[in-house]
């Protein structure tokens, strides 16, 4: 059996580098100006050291959503109650929005900046899909009637950039939170009862 392969120290600390210059330069001067040039000045790498890692910058985008989404992750795959895989669909999957959307209202620019690189691709991004699997999972546990496959994009639909700092405008983070559980509970029926 392989041993999994370790990053070296250096290349650790240059993928943590450019990371943390993309998000600084996104937050500072927004999506247009966040190039691989722009990134490795930034992180004090070289140009193809970017290229190599991320490829462009979309894949520089997906790996930084990725990394905030990396505790929610975990939460999900090995967590306790209410978000691991202790507790049941029905309970796991409001859990799941709650965090979902105090993710999105903290990162709201990556948000935005990331929906955009992936905006012809957005269906098969990792994190998108990771997601959705997650959901879907849920609801065919909890309302297997459903085309839990379409409610699952209408869920994940609430999360868009623009409407999450529309709402996080007018009322803050409570209200996205409030709004998304609610819009969730009448969109679904009650669990189906398990049989006999």
């Amino acid at each position: 059996m392989s041993q999994p392969v370790h990053e070296r120290a250096d290349a650790t600390r240059n993928r943590r580098a450019i990371l943390k210059a993309a998000e600084d330069l996104l937050a500072e001067h927004g999506f247009e100006h966040v190039s691989l040039d722009k990134v490795a000045a930034a992180a004090g790498v070289g140009k193809g050291t970017v290229f190599r890692r991320f490829g462009n910058r979309t894949g520089l985008l997906r790996a930084l959503l990725e990394e905030r989404a990396l505790v929610l992750g975990e939460a999900i795959a090995d967590g306790p109650p209410p978000l691991g895989p202790e507790a049941p669909a029905e309970v796991r999957l409001p859990a799941f929005l709650d965090a979902l959307a105090e993710l999105a209202a903290g990162n709201i620019v990556l948000l935005a900046a990331h929906e955009r690189a992936c905006a012809e691709d957005k269906y098969t991004d990792p994190t998108y899909l990771r997601w959705h699997a997650h959901i879907t999972n849920l609801l065919t546990h909890s309302h297997p009637e459903l085309d839990v496959d379409f409610v699952a994009h209408t869920l994940l639909g609430m999360f868009d950039a623009d409407l999450v700092r529309h709402i996080t405008d007018n009322g803050g983070p409570a209200r996205l939170t409030t709004s998304v559980r609610s819009l969730a509970t009448a969109l679904l029926p009650p669990p189906t009862a398990p049989g006999p």
